[in-house]
């Protein structure tokens, strides 16, 4: 039986392993599409085949779907056995690329001819994806990809809407959280502006108590040297994901082949076997604190970024204004106009992250003593 096999290390953390960090090896395995078999010993390699995965969900609340709108992507034929794997991170870090890796080898594992689902590399919308769980094919894994913070083309409002929809509908029917691929460029030079805000974003829609279910992968590592990728990882370890690492988020590489995406996916499965928590933060947010959108936490960091933006605008639109942005000066006064629209469109978004009066009268008087 043909295979080659060559070996790369990445640092995975978690709480159950009763260590900071332990060494997990990453196999490249090149597979023939006759060998289904080793497929299957691959996705099923990191937990064991007597071990329960995530019972049913029980019962929970109905969403109000206030926030829902005509068109909205949701689950149409939801199960109370599903696994929900979110995958998340800055537009073109990967996302895609990932989910079409993991379904890729599903598909050589169930003998089909074709592989992968052609998946945009640019998300706008959410979309969702099911493959059989490896050790329960009556059971499905559910990725959903979702569109990153910061997008060309959608308003991060609306970004946020259509991922708190997707998310709330899902927990309101049972849907089980397995866990959370959090992807991030290893080819970025710096940790600022749109990975950033990304960033926080996702830590704001997790919550604490959900980030031990999340794995932060980095990607796009043939784009780097070595070196410099690991020197990279090392600031990521001990800065910008250190609070997720030490709350117990796992850590590792994905190399954009099939057999690096299904390692991924299963130490999140591995995790799941240890994990009391089945949601992430905004679910529970909206579906049983009823709150709307922007009460969360995540609307709350949203609106703060969007205002910090704004006096950012501001201060550039007024010095082009001073620079001469007036019709005489088409290049000025194109780039002026370029910024007032883009003042509008964040006063837009800030608007609609505003809690009503009716519903911060009702918050003050239920928190009164």
């Amino acid at each position: 039986m043909e295979y080659s096999i060559d070996t790369r290390e990445a640092w995975v953390t978690g709480q159950h392993m009763n260590a900071w960090a332990c060494r997990v090896r990453i196999l490249k395995i090149a597979l023939k599409p006759t060998h289904w078999l080793n497929a299957d010993a691959l996705m099923l390699s990191s937990f064991s085949q007597s071990a329960e995965i995530m019972p049913k969900s029980s019962h929970r609340k109905k969403w109000n779907a206030k926030e829902r709108r005509p068109g909205d992507s949701v689950m149409p034929d939801p199960r109370d056995t599903d696994l929900v794997i979110p995958v998340m991170g800055s537009s073109g870090v990967g996302k895609s690329t990932f989910i079409n890796s993991v379904i890729a080898l599903a598909q050589v594992r169930q003998g089909s001819a074709s592989v992968g689902h052609d998946l945009r590399s640019r998300t706008t919308n959410v979309e969702h994806f099911t493959v059989p769980l490896p050790r329960d094919p009556s059971r499905r894994l559910v990725f959903v990809d979702t569109p990153g913070f910061d997008d060309t083309y959608v308003e991060d409002s609306e970004i946020l809407r259509r991922i708190a929809v997707w998310l709330a509908k899902s927990y309101s029917d049972n849907m089980k959280l397995a866990g959370v691929v959090y992807l991030h460029e290893i080819s970025q030079p710096r940790m600022m502006g749109t990975p950033l805000k990304n960033l926080e974003m996702f830590r704001h829609l997790c919550g604490d108590k959900a980030v031990q279910n999340v794995i932060l992968a980095t990607t796009k590592w043939d784009e780097v040297t070595e070196d410099v990728g690991s020197r990279r990882e090392k600031q990521l370890v001990e800065k910008y994901w250190k609070h997720m690492l030490d709350l117990g988020s796992g850590m590792c590489r994905f190399l954009r082949t099939p057999e690096s995406a299904w390692e991924i996916v299963n130490l999140i499965l591995d995790r799941v076997q240890h994990s009391t928590v089945d949601s992430l933060q905004i679910q529970v947010e909206l579906v049983d604190l009823r709150k709307i959108i922007p009460e969360t936490e995540a609307g709350r960091t949203l609106r703060c970024t969007l205002e910090e933006l704004l006096v950012s605008e501001k201060k550039v639109a007024e010095q082009l204004r001073r620079d001469g942005g007036t019709k005489k000066d088409s290049r000025l006064w194109e780039t002026f106009s370029e910024h007032q629209a883009k003042i509008q469109s964040t006063l837009n978004q800030i608007q609609e992250l505003k809690i009503p009066l009716s519903r911060r009268i009702t918050s003050f008087l239920s928190n009164r003593p």
